[in-house]
């Protein structure tokens, strides 16, 4: 997977300022149904943003990471304890990067 530039970054930041936390990562820490709802997520949009919760055992910015890695996304941002992740669509990309 190719990294992503700065600009890209930048873009797909300010896409993901209108978006709403479809997943939550809470007390259990990252588990399958969590990798799971990830993976259903994709299937409707190519970014997407993970709210961690407070009880969460692992440190968002860590968990951020573990989720990219696992998931096989661009980990875009973590703010607060929001982490925004990023995976474009291997056969119709539906948002298009600047070059």
């Amino acid at each position: 997977m190719e990294e992503l530039t700065g600009k890209q970054r930048r873009y797909l930041r300010g896409l993901g300022n209108q978006l709403k936390a479809t997943v939550y990562v809470g007390k259990e820490g990252i588990t399958e149904g969590i990798l799971k709802s990830i993976e259903e997520n994709y299937n409707t949009g190519e970014l997407i943003k993970i709210r961690i919760e407070r009880g969460c055992p692992l440190d968002r910015r860590e968990a951020g990471q573990q989720l990219a890695e696992q998931t096989q996304s661009h980990l875009i941002q973590v703010i607060g304890q929001t982490v925004l992740v990023y995976r474009p669509d291997p056969d119709e990309p539906e948002i298009i990067l600047p070059a």
